[in-house]
C-alpha cells in the first residue's frame, strides 16, 4: 500500500489522558515533554552545584588579592566598597559638574538657533491662528446680521483660511477657477507633508532646547551647592502654576 493511500485512511484518534478526578488537586497531568524540561533543568543545576563544590575543594587557602581587603558580601551578595564614593575629590566632582553643565547649555544653544532658523523660514503658514480677528460693528442688530463672506468679499468656503484667500472677482478668473490637475494636487500634498514635518521638527527643537536649558540650570545649581558657605533650602511659589520651586539662600559673608 502506498504512503498516500495509507495516509488517506481514517485512523483512530489517540486522545491524551487527563488528570483523574482524585488527583485534581495536584494540577495539570505531566506529559513526557514536561518531564524532559524538568529533568534538564534539574541536571543543569546539579552540574552547577558540582562545579562550585569542586572549586571550593581545590581552592588555594593562601590565595590573596588586595581587593579582598575592601570587598565584602552581605547575605551572599557582593556589596560595593564604600571607598567607591570617595574615588573622586570634591574639586574633581565639581569640575565634572561644570563640564556636564557646559555641554547641556551648548546643546540648548544649538537647538534654539536651529529653531530660530526654522521660524524665519516657515512663518507658521497653514497652522491654526493663535490670535483672533475681531470686527467691530454698530450694534447688536448689525452683529446678528453680520455676513463674514460679504465683509471679506470672498466665498464662504474660504473663510477658514488665514492665507491665500482670493476675492470674488479673482475667483471669476478662469486661470484661478479651473480645477487643478493630478500633478498639481500631488505636488500640493507633498509640500503640505514637508511643511508639517518642518513644524514637528520645530516643536521638538523648542521642547528639547527648553529641557536642556532646565537641565543646565539644575547642574549649575548642584555645582553651586557643592561649594563652600552655609545655605538654607527655601520653597518659593511659582507664578505660572501652584507648585513651589525649591531655591537656596546663602548666608551673607564678608569677603576678605
Amino acid at each position: 500500500m502506498s504512503s498516500t493511500l495509507r495516509n488517506s485512511i481514517k485512523r483512530k484518534t489517540h486522545k491524551e489522558r487527563s488528570q483523574p478526578l482524585a488527583r485534581k488537586k495536584f494540577g495539570h497531568l505531566e506529559r513526557h515533554k514536561d518531564y524532559v524540561l524538568r529533568a534538564q533543568d534539574f541536571h543543569k543545576k546539579e552540574k552547577t552545584i558540582k562545579t562550585l563544590r569542586e572549586k571550593a575543594e581545590f581552592r588555594n587557602p593562601d590565595e590573596f588579592y588586595f581587593a579582598m581587603q575592601n570587598s565584602r558580601t552581605k547575605g551572599g551578595v557582593h556589596v560595593a566598597s564604600e571607598q567607591e564614593s570617595l574615588k573622586y575629590t570634591a574639586e574633581e566632582l565639581k569640575l565634572m559638574k561644570t563640564q556636564d553643565a557646559s555641554y547641556a547649555s551648548y546643546k540648548a544653544q544649538v537647538d534654539c538657533k536651529k529653531a530660530e532658523r526654522l521660524k524665519t523660514s516657515l512663518h507658521f503658514i497653514g497652522l491654526p491662528s493663535q490670535n483672533k480677528h475681531t470686527i467691530f460693528v454698530e450694534g447688536r442688530s448689525a452683529a446678528a446680521s453680520f455676513d463674514a463672506a460679504a465683509h471679506f468679499n470672498t466665498a464662504p468656503s474660504l473663510l477658514t483660511r488665514a492665507f491665500n484667500r482670493p476675492r470674488l472677482h479673482q475667483l471669476q478668473d478662469p486661470l484661478i477657477s479651473q480645477s487643478p490637475n493630478a500633478d498639481a494636487l500631488k505636488l500640493s500634498k507633498t509640500l503640505d507633508s514637508k511643511r508639517l514635518a518642518s513644524y514637528r521638527e520645530l516643536q521638538s527643537r523648542l521642547d528639547r532646547g527648553k529641557k536642556m536649558t532646565g537641565l543646565a540650570q539644575d547642574m549649575d545649581m548642584q555645582k553651586q551647592l557643592m561649594g563652600k558657605g552655609r545655605k538654607r533650602k527655601m520653597k518659593v511659589k511659582n507664578d505660572d502654576n501652584d507648585e513651589k520651586a525649591i531655591t537656596y539662600k546663602w548666608k551673607m559673608q564678608r569677603k576678605t
